[in-house]
C-alpha cells in the first residue's frame, strides 16, 4: 500500500515537473511589434519558442485591441509591423 502511494506521488510530481519544463521552454524568445489600423495604433510583446511564432502571437495581440471584426483582424494581422523589437 505504501509502495503505491510512493509510486502515484512520484509520477505526479514528474508530471508537473514535464509541463513546468515544457511551458518555459516555450517562452524563449520575446518579440515587441507595433500595429497600425484605421489611424490607431497597438503595441503588443508575446513569446514565443521562435522568433516567428513570438512575432505571429504579437501581431495577433495587437490586432485584436485596434480592428474589429473577423474581416478587420485579418487585414490588420496581414499588414507589416510598424516597429518590431526583440526583446532578449
Amino acid at each position: 500500500m505504501k509502495s503505491a502511494r510512493l509510486w502515484i506521488a512520484a509520477a505526479v510530481i514528474l508530471f508537473i515537473g514535464l509541463v513546468v519544463y515544457s511551458t518555459l521552454g516555450m517562452r524563449k524568445h520575446r518579440v515587441e511589434v507595433c500595429m497600425e489600423f484605421n489611424g490607431q495604433t497597438s503595441c503588443r510583446t508575446a513569446a514565443g519558442e521562435t522568433v516567428d511564432r513570438a512575432r505571429r502571437a504579437a501581431i495577433d495581440n495587437a490586432c485584436a485591441t485596434i480592428a474589429s471584426g473577423v474581416g478587420d483582424s485579418i487585414a490588420c494581422q496581414n499588414k507589416p509591423p510598424v516597429s518590431e523589437r526583440r526583446i532578449e
